[in-house]
């Protein structure tokens, strides 16, 4: 057997660089894209000599938090729908654990991405070493076993030859439709610079296709058998149907079945806004056409969605109590949620078979004519709500104007990109997608800070695109490095921030479950001796943004088209309505105190104890 004498952590980079992957439109392309690494003393020596040798074929990105840097490989991952990846590295100790939030972001959604962090060492002789957590009784934990808790799979290579068993099950955990998530393999420092005779063929070239797992056939006539007996049908779509590279299928199947679609925030721009067949947005972010077809709906056929409390209302929307659910997921653990009639398989392969049996059957009229009024009736509102305010007005935009001004004059390149706090609500009624997989929400883990990172992750898979970030005050001051990340880079994104003047959204959440407002705002702590008022716009010029300041809906108009123009990031920042939100929205069920001294909150509690009479069990 021919060997190469290589360390641990060359033979780590020689073959990332070994594997390539099928993309969405059949070509052949690195399945690694490249790395995003703050080096310290666990990973500068070994790994990043490594990467600094290879830099031509696998290149390394600088970033400036380690979180932010994950959650642009997350965000990279999902705008090349799984098909490539995104390495993190960081040194031992906070370099690490600063990723573990990242983690649990690529967890929660379902996505690749590839975390390699330095260890203490192996042979423990230096014990302890600088950035080491100690634990008495057991020598063998680091802070790097924290990862187990948000990672798919997890390795700590104190051997280098591991490296030949632990790499492939890393990969195809990563690719594995079912089972996605993020991997992280731990070096310890010695270890990470250890030499050792690798078979030459472990580092041959190979191409990744994503399996498309098959119905069992018996599941599948279940499954047509409920379909043809339904009166009202629904089709639920989740973010999976973007993986399985199935929108096309899922347009087709609909139209020809008669069959509305609403969409899940991380299913949205599954379909164009203005399919016959599209429901809109459903659930606590969603509207109230979604929200009033699932309460009537007697089948409902979940495509790719883990159904998160946030689509269900708590698993109160769907009040027919006759309803069933037909559960189309590549992982076993979704596709049985809450007794739902299971068919493990993939997305497109799925429906162009249940097609196929379901021959010409079609639902009725009348059901897809009551989902049309209801969307209509939608965006009749929505277009109320977002609509330019009158020339002259007084009050302060609103998220929903700021997100219509962008969507009246987006076009097939751009992509919008949210997360966390009140833009969620915002972007999935009001945005309107006039092309496929152009949307990006982050709200699985509903990570605060994921806005910036994520947006110049998904301006490095789009280069094409306009990535227009929407973005709170209060993430971007939890984290807004990766500005700069994307400045030095080259990898231009627009950054709107709307400046609301704290935690705006839960804030609304605090007063609607009868609390007073506290902490949230800036206004509301007692605590706070001086609330100087941020300029965002001046803080990422420092970063070497272009930037600018607007007062008006028509001056951001006007300042996203010089923020096109521009030849790198642009943020444009605004103040905007702290009490104006989009309404339309379900149930949720939260922690309301059953003992108070204000009787707003024991009226609450009383709201969400008769709320939950509509809480499914089964």
């Amino acid at each position: 057997m021919e060997t190469i004498r290589l360390t641990t952590s060359q033979a780590l980079v020689r073959y990332l660089i070994a594997q390539k992957s099928v993309q969405a439109d059949g070509s052949i392309a690195p399945l690694f894209g490249g790395v995003y690494g703050i080096f310290g003393h666990g990973n500068v020596t070994a790994l990043g000599h490594a990467l600094e040798r290879a830099k031509d074929e696998l290149p390394t990105f600088r970033g400036q938090n380690e979180q932010g840097m994950a959650l642009a490989g997350v965000a990279y991952a999902k705008a090349k729908r799984r098909r490539q990846i995104m390495v993190a590295t960081s040194s031992v100790g906070p370099g690490a654990t600063n990723m573990v939030t990242a983690a649990g972001v690529a967890h929660s959604n379902r996505l690749p991405l590839l975390l390699v962090s330095g260890d203490s060492f192996a042979s423990r002789l230096p014990d302890p070493v600088l950035q080491q957590v100690e634990h008495f009784g057991d020598p063998t934990v680091t802070v790097n076993d924290s990862f187990k808790a948000v990672t798919r799979w997890w390795d700590r290579i104190t051997k280098p030859e591991q490296l030949v068993n632990s790499l492939p099950h890393a990969v195809q955990t990563m690719l594995d439709p079912a089972d996605c998530g993020p991997a992280f393999i731990g070096l310890p420092q010695d270890v990470g610079s250890e030499a050792y005779d690798f078979p030459v063929h472990f580092f041959d070239e190979r191409v990744h296709d994503i399996a498309r797992p098959r119905a069992d056939r018996a599941a599948l006539a279940r499954a047509i058998e409920l379909l043809r007996g339904a009166q009202k049908p629904l089709i639920v779509c989740g973010g999976g149907v973007h993986y399985s590279l199935a929108e096309e299928a899922l347009a087709a199947f609909a139209a020809k079945h008669n069959i509305p679609i609403v969409e899940t925030v991380a299913g949205k721009a599954s379909l164009r806004w203005d399919h016959p067949m599209y429901g809109g947005a459903i659930g606590v972010t969603g509207g109230t056409a979604a929200n009033a077809l699932a309460g009537e709906a007697d089948v409902v056929l979940a495509v790719g969605t883990r159904l998160l409390d946030f689509t269900t209302g708590s698993w109160t929307i769907f009040k027919n109590p006759d309803m069933t659910m037909i559960g189309l997921n590549t992982a076993r653990f979704d596709a049985t949620k809450h007794h739902s009639m299971a068919l493990t398989a993939d997305a497109r392969e799925t429906l162009g078979e249940l097609s196929v049996e379901l021959g010409e059957w079609r639902s009725g009229d009348d059901w897809s004519t009551r989902a049309s009024n209801e969307v209509a009736t939608y965006h009749a509102y929505i277009d109320k709500i977002a609509a330019a305010p009158e020339v002259g007005t007084s009050e302060l935009p609103t998220y929903a104007q700021v997100v219509g001004a962008i969507d009246r004059v987006a076009d097939e390149n751009t992509f919008a990109l949210a997360a966390a706090g009140g833009f969620p609500g915002e972007v999935n009624n009001g945005w309107r997608a006039k092309h496929l997989n152009s949307f990006d929400c982050e709200y699985g883990y509903s990570c605060m800070g994921y806005e910036t990172s994520g947006g110049w992750g998904a301006a490095m898979a789009l280069p094409e695109s306009d990535v227009v970030v929407f973005c709170g005050d209060g993430s971007y001051l939890m984290l807004n490095s990766d500005i700069y990340s994307s400045v030095i880079h080259g990898h231009k994104m627009i950054v709107i921030v709307c400046d609301n003047g704290g935690f705006a959204v839960i804030n609304r959440l605090q007063k609607n479950t009868g609390g007073n407002p506290y902490n949230n705002l800036i206004v509301d702590n007692p605590t706070v001796v001086n609330p100087v008022a941020v300029d965002f716009a001046a803080h990422a010029a420092a970063m070497g943004a272009e930037s600018e300041t607007v007062t008006s809906i028509a001056e951001l108009e006007a300042a996203f088209e010089r923020a096109k123009a521009a030849d790198r990031t642009y943020v444009i920042a605004m103040v905007t309505h702290p009490d104006s939100w989009t309404e339309g929205g379900s149930f949720w069920e939260v922690g309301i105190p059953e003992v108070s001294e204000l009787d707003s909150v024991l009226q609450a509690r009383a709201e969400l104890d008769e709320g939950k009479n509509d809480q499914r069990v089964s």
